[in-house]
């Protein structure tokens, strides 16, 4: 489920101690004088690791544009606070604890006590705003941090001249998650919870695979997790994104200009991933 929530950075942490020493896959798409590099991101990471390729350094530095999945800092992430905090929280009068069945809300309080969260702190949360709380508190206590992320540094490396542009605003992120059916809110909370609990090793095996480049194992550990817990969650979060960013790319391939597109890693892998997508509308794409 972690790709799913680029919104608030909810994807890996944990120390890296031991990662493969490949560096993470790049795709470059080419279509006469236009070419865009895709890079698969990682939004939170620990100090100390070096994931740079040298062909995404190289494009970064050449690069007329940088595509993000939101605007990086300043407005976007005041807008994203606001938002949080209008959607994000159940009527007066109603509580989270009372909406989750009995075993879910024994494992959010077990999870939350474990991470220094008191359960008064989700009693007024929607089940999606509890989800990504407890699942930032987890990443948190690993060590993960929103600065060292793919976005941030790469925001901070582009030269002033690159136009950033996002595929996506905060409102229309955030909505994923706050316009979810409540079951399916519910569902994806209890299956992070029991991943949290049964599976704390996860997130490393995920960094490892990332760094390895092992879009395979990537695909196994997150993706089909989630196709198969929420077919509707998937087709929302990744297939329908998915096929309009490769629409946006696609238009864009008929501009001349040197393009870097960085979003998660989860939606470049697999046969519906963007690359394979641009592949299949008839364009050059190098990379797995």
């Amino acid at each position: 489920m972690r790709f799913a929530r680029s919104v608030f950075a909810i994807v890996f942490s944990l120390g890296l101690a031991g990662a493969a020493a490949a560096q993470p896959p790049v795709w470059i798409a080419h279509s006469g004088a236009t070419t865009i590099v895709l890079f698969g991101s990682v939004h939170l990471l620990p100090k100390g690791l070096d994931w740079r390729p040298p062909a995404l350094t190289a494009a970064i530095a050449r690069a007329d544009e940088i595509w993000f999945e939101l605007p990086i800092g300043g407005d976007s992430d005041a807008e994203a606070i606001r938002l949080v905090q209008t959607t994000g929280l159940l009527p007066q009068g109603e509580s989270l604890h009372a909406l989750l069945p009995k075993a879910e809300d024994a494992r959010l309080n077990h999870a939350g006590l474990a991470l220094g969260l008191p359960p008064s702190l989700f009693d007024r949360m929607r089940p999606w705003l509890a989800d990504l709380t407890i699942s930032l508190a987890f990443d948190a206590k690993a060590g993960a941090l929103p600065d060292e992320g793919v976005e941030r540094k790469l925001q901070g490396l582009a030269p002033a001249t690159a136009v950033r542009k996002a595929f996506e605003t905060p409102a229309e992120q955030i909505a994923l998650f706050a316009d979810a059916p409540l079951k399916e809110q519910i569902a994806s909370l209890d299956v992070d919870l029991r991943d949290i609990a049964d599976d704390p090793d996860s997130f490393q095996r995920v960094v490892n695979d990332w760094m390895a480049g092992d879009l395979a194992a990537l695909r196994k550990e997150d993706l089909e997790p989630l196709r198969k817990a929420s077919p509707a969650a998937y087709a929302r979060l990744i297939t329908k994104r998915n096929q309009r960013w490769a629409a946006v790319l696609t238009r864009r391939l008929a501009t001349p200009g040197e393009v870097v597109v960085v979003v998660g890693v989860g939606h470049l892998i697999g046969p519906g991933g963007v690359p394979a997508l641009l592949r299949k509308a008839g364009f050059i794409v190098e990379g797995p």
